[in-house]
Order: structure tokens, then C-alpha cells, then sequence
């Protein structure tokens, strides 16, 4: 039996979509997030979406793999991605990556690094 290892809760304010993941993002439950997410992005057409890291434990490579594509879908749709507050393992991640010249972080909803 495979076990859904993380959650999210969405809420959109104006244009903004935000979405809180909490838990585990492994290959277990990144496809089921990926596709709940997809879904609710095309449905609400937000700007900008914003992906609240702070409670998430654990994330591997398919993490990474659901931030990017997350990433280039809002890119497709003409808006932007963004996450809020990522534990220093997961920006140390997409440090090694080359990922966070692309992607914008930020900390308590105030821009940090880019």
C-alpha cells in the first residue's frame, strides 16, 4: 500500500494562490500532489502562485522535480511561482541544482533571495 506522505491546503487571495504542503514530498506522493495542484492552478488562472514550504520534513529529488514543474507551468500561464520559507535543506537543494536563480524564495511573505 502506498501512503500519500503530504498534504496541502490552498487559498486564494485576488490573483494570489497560495498553497501550504505539509509532510514528506518523495516519489510516493509527489504524482498525487502534482496532480491536485495542476488542477487547481488551471482552475483558478491565479498571477502568481506561492508555495508555503515551512512545514515540509522531508523533500528528495522528486520535490524538486514537482517545484520545477510547478515553476514552468505558471510560466506557461504567464505568472510567476514563488515559495515561502523553505528549511535550509531544501534551498540548499536548489542551491545545487541552479534552480534558485530561477525560482524566488522568500521568508514570512517578505522577499528573501532570488
Amino acid at each position: 500500500m502506498i501512503k500519500q506522505n503530504c498534504t496541502f491546503d490552498a487559498d486564494k487571495q485576488g490573483t494570489v494562490l497560495e498553497i501550504a504542503l505539509r509532510g514528506e514530498i518523495d516519489h510516493h506522493s509527489a504524482v498525487q500532489i502534482r496532480t491536485e495542484m495542476d488542477e487547481l492552478i488551471y482552475e483558478e488562472r491565479p498571477s502568481k502562485t506561492v508555495l508555503d514550504l515551512s512545514a515540509i520534513e522531508f523533500m528528495d529529488s522528486s520535490g524538486l522535480g514537482l517545484i520545477m514543474g510547478r515553476y514552468a507551468l505558471m510560466k506557461k500561464l504567464g505568472g510567476e511561482l514563488t515559495l515561502r520559507n523553505p528549511n535550509p535543506r531544501i534551498v540548499q537543494i536548489f542551491a545545487l541544482a541552479g534552480m534558485e536563480r530561477m525560482v524566488k524564495i522568500e521568508e514570512d511573505g517578505k522577499e528573501g533571495r532570488q
